[in-house]
């Protein structure tokens, strides 16, 4: 489903407006809470670490901020999509980058937007706030202007800068075609390349190309009035670097013919399939216009089979996404306080980055795109975007460089020890769940929303639509009812509307079925059909026979009540004894699991132990070891009912499953905080291994303790996740927000697709 044009401006224009407004913030990372404290934030305190890096200016990473700062830096003259736009409208979009830098890198970033189009002037306003950061990241400035305010500002500056617009696509898409080549057997310094576009991008993508080996003399360049030529007068400096002095050549669809490569950075469409007919044998093609690529990823393969195609685009293979390189570059630079990004550095990202799409994928990669064993080829010449392995692969390749070419100023001396760090720097916050959200989208499937008559229901329907997650929705309700909250809030969506109490027909089908299930449990005909009117029983009972692959319920009526319809229709799974519900808090450590949190009121000992090998499996599907907690009020010490209960259950589990990480009975404060734990209790299985599952003795202290974080609001939950039942149903918390709907559903369409594969 496209997204409709008017609706996405207000979401988009909500979602930047609603407090606090924009994308960023600045956080304290020192403790301020006593007076004490701020007498060493700021004054009298603060005056020593000034008076240390007046004596030695290099003081001033070991004091300050300045060697995680970076700052992106525009004059909005050239915003992707939208031109000259001026600085001040360019904002949100630099505020963007800066959440991209923080998100996959850890690295904090001022936006910066300079109202100043001569290039004299920009230039000196960032040589005056240069000392404020380790690194700067030049963006959206148009060309010719771009290059020369890049090259100035790495000739006069003492820190990393780096225009992204120009070296980000070179770096990722030099990747990709040094793999490429290598896939098709092909050498790089005899192919033939076209290049279509003469741009900051074009120009150091072809610059970049050189370097890797492609001969200038193989490298045919257009923009948008032709070959770049030597008899052209119009050719600006960088352009004429290009201009080639060869005759009769002067269209696109001449200059292809025989071609090996084909590098689009202009607009969509350009590229027609006569054009890509008429390329040599095993042709690449890099498609790299946004939104609209140079041809269709899905015409180019049927035209030609053998093409090797990369676009811009996320939902097509081998998607070229500076993503891939600027966080990682700025962290190797930043890391060892390197004073430039010079060009060592940057085919050392090309090279780390062509060399990981080589490797063995790790399964949460498989998983995450829904791939079986995807592997280098055709469809993967570059990694994806959620490989977890970049940060330790390009951001080291890119301090070495550094510090092999002589530039960086604080060498790393522990390569282990700076991994382990990289890997601490990552947002799991939001990465799982970014995760999560991909891998269902290559798969989506049709959800039953049980709950039909909620607006929160509804817009949480649009935005998985939206977002391909769900492929097709059921909402079960009152037709008149649900048709006017969609209108009366201008929701665009497509969805299918069941009422039960009109649907007689399916009414009397499923009513039996449930009958002869439950007969023998003193269930009557009647009694089914009644129950199958309810939209909780029928949605399951979709469900159950297969015209849907989820349901979820829970918005309007307490868990136990929206749990019941799910058990009598769905059930358990013949293997499990008991179902239990499992949460996941998204936190700065990782994702933790925190289980039962609505089902069994006072689980025994065994159950205790079923409810810790379910939320296992689960974790292990997400490719993340499980650690698990045993969680008491008292630290290995059985001396009451519960803790009791707690260590025997430890004792079977550690008999039955040696090798599974667990152990307890052990308090949740020294479950989370590896000093305690080993100070304390050396002999602990958790000792150096963080847990991430946390059982709990019963319900009453599970469940109020999911409640209490949640109500706090600063940590972001999904679930329940209901453990043990027969098919994907999932019962949401009543009155749960628009955005745990969408996580919830989110993890109902992946349980769908683990039973179907």
């Amino acid at each position: 489903m496209r997204k409709n044009i008017s609706n996405l401006r207000e979401e988009s224009l909500n979602y930047h407006s609603q407090f606090p407004s924009g994308k960023i913030q600045i956080s304290p990372t020192k403790k301020y809470s006593s007076q004490r404290d701020l007498s060493l934030a700021y004054s009298p305190g603060v005056a020593e670490p000034c008076k240390e890096i007046a004596r030695s200016s290099t003081e001033v990473y070991k004091y300050t901020s300045k060697g995680n700062l970076v700052a992106v830096i525009t004059n909005g003259s050239a915003v992707l999509g939208l031109g000259d736009i001026g600085a001040l409208a360019s904002k949100p979009v630099m505020e963007g980058k800066a959440l991209l830098f923080k998100i996959f890198s850890g690295i904090d970033v001022f936006d910066i937007e300079i109202d100043e189009s001569d290039p004299e002037k920009f230039i000196e306003t960032v040589k005056a706030i240069a000392p404020t950061f380790g690194g700067i990241n030049l963006e959206d400035i148009k060309a010719p202007e771009a290059f020369e305010i890049e090259r100035r500002l790495k000739k006069e500056l003492n820190i990393p800068v780096m225009h992204d617009d120009q070296h980000g696509t070179a770096i990722i898409s030099g990747a990709a075609l040094l793999n490429a080549i290598t896939y098709v057997g092909k050498k790089i310094h005899e192919i033939k390349m076209i290049v279509n576009g003469a741009g900051a991008a074009a120009i150091s993508c072809a610059r970049t190309y050189k370097q890797l080996g492609v001969k200038s003399e193989n490298i045919l360049m257009f923009d948008s009035k032709g070959l770049l030529h030597t008899s052209r007068e119009d050719l600006n400096k960088e352009k004429k670097e290009f201009a080639v002095n060869i005759y009769p050549i002067k269209k696109l669809e001449q200059a292809i013919n025989n071609a090996d490569v084909f590098i689009g950075l202009s607009i969509g469409g350009i590229l027609t399939p006569n054009m890509l007919k008429s390329m040599a044998k095993d042709p690449i093609v890099f498609a790299m216009a946004n939104p609209d690529p140079e041809i269709d990823y899905n015409l180019a393969i049927k035209v030609r089979p053998d093409v090797i195609i990369a676009t811009g685009r996320s939902d097509y293979p081998n998607q070229v996404n500076n993503v891939l390189g600027f966080p990682y570059i700025f962290r190797g630079a930043l890391d060892v306080h390197a004073n430039v990004i010079n060009d060592e550095m940057k085919l050392a990202a090309v090279h780390a980055i062509a060399s990981l799409a080589k490797e063995p994928v790790p399964e949460q990669v498989n998983i995450v795109y829904n791939k079986k064993n995807l592997s280098f080829g055709k469809e993967y010449i570059i990694p994806k975007p959620f490989d977890n392995r970049l940060i330790i692969r390009v951001a080291p390749a890119v301090a070495k460089a550094a510090m092999d070419s002589g530039v960086a100023k604080n060498p790393i001396l522990d390569w282990r020890i700076y991994q382990e760090k990289l890997l601490d720097r990552m947002g799991y916050e939001s990465k799982m769940l970014r995760m999560i959200q991909n891998r269902a989208r290559t798969n989506p499937k049709k959800v039953v929303f049980c709950n039909g008559e909620e607006y929160d229901v509804l817009k949480s329907v649009q935005i998985l639509h939206e977002e391909g997650i769900i492929s097709t929705s059921i909402v079960l309700g009152n037709e008149d009812r649900i048709k006017r909250l969609i209108h009366e809030n201008n929701l665009d969506i497509e969805l299918e509307i069941i009422d039960p109490e009109k649907n007689i027909k399916e009414v009397e089908n499923f009513a039996k079925i449930l009958w002869k299930r439950r007969n023998r449990k003193g269930l009557t005909l009647y009694d089914s059909k009644i129950r199958m009117r309810t939209n909780d029983h029928f949605g399951a009972m979709m469900v159950d026979q297969g015209k849907a692959d989820a349901v979820i319920t829970g918005y309007s009526r307490s868990f136990s009540l929206s749990l019941r319809p799910m058990l009598e229709v769905i059930g358990r799974d013949d293997s499990v004894y008991k179902t239990a519900g499992m949460m996941i808090l998204l936190t700065k450590r990782g994702p933790l699991f925190l289980a039962d949190t609505a089902v069994i009121q006072d689980p025994t000992s065994e159950e205790l132990a079923r409810i810790a090998i379910m939320a296992s499996h689960v974790v292990k599907s997400f490719d993340i070891e499980p650690r698990i907690a045993m969680l008491s009020f008292q630290n290995f010490s059985s001396n009451s009912k519960t803790s009791s209960k707690v260590s025997k259950t430890v004792a079977f589990l550690h008999k039955k499953y040696p090798n599974l990480i667990v152990d307890g009975e052990v308090q949740p404060d020294f479950a989370l905080n590896e000093f305690l734990l080993s100070r304390k209790f050396p002999f602990s299985k958790l000792v150096k291994k963080r847990a991430n599952i946390f059982i709990f003795p019963n319900l009453e202290s599970g469940n109020l303790t999911y409640k209490f974080i949640r109500g706090l609001g600063d940590v972001q939950t999904i679930g329940p996740i209901m453990l043990g039942m027969r098919k994907p149903a999932h019962v949401m918390q009543m009155q749960s927000s628009i955005e745990e709907i969408i996580n919830l559903a989110t993890l109902a369409v992946i349980d769908a697709q683990i039973r179907k594969s």
